[in-house]
């Protein structure tokens, strides 16, 4: 199975939010603007992205109705003292045959979750509010 690439990103729109400091496990680890922005944008492309989730490590977003598991990862790190963050988004699906307990048996995830990753691409070169400051094979932050 193939690792996907990471996305790298800023924008001053998708900061830090009132009361997500309370929210998460580990102290340090945001992103809930840019899981609900990537929400809201990735419903508009027909898909069907259902949760957003503060985890340990970041934040988690659901992709619903594919044929295997499927969701977003999203990291967001403080940029100095302020509100600003550094982001860092990939597909957490791996690349390749993935045992899928609905159809029960192996499915190719690649088709889908590179998919996935060029519309999230997509939808942040689109935003004139955000910068992609890279896109990487290894975790930029």
């Amino acid at each position: 199975m193939g690792s996907n690439p990471f996305l790298h990103v800023r924008s001053t729109k998708l900061r830090v939010l009132p009361g997500e400091a309370d929210e998460l496990i580990n102290e340090g680890m945001y992103g809930k603007a840019c899981a609900e922005y990537l929400r809201d944008e990735l419903g508009q492309l027909g898909y069907q992205a259902t949760q957003v989730v503060c985890e340990d490590w970041g934040w988690w977003m659901t992709i619903a109705a594919l044929p295997f598991s499927c969701g977003v990862g999203i990291y967001g790190l403080r940029i100095d003292d302020t509100d600003d963050l550094d982001l860092c988004v990939t597909v957490q699906t791996p690349r390749g045959k993935k045992w899928s307990w609905a159809r029960f048996r192996f499915v190719d995830t690649t088709e889908e979750v590179d998919r996935l990753h060029r519309a999230i691409r997509g939808i942040f070169a689109a935003d004139n509010d955000v910068t992609i400051v890279a896109e990487t094979p290894d975790f930029p932050l």
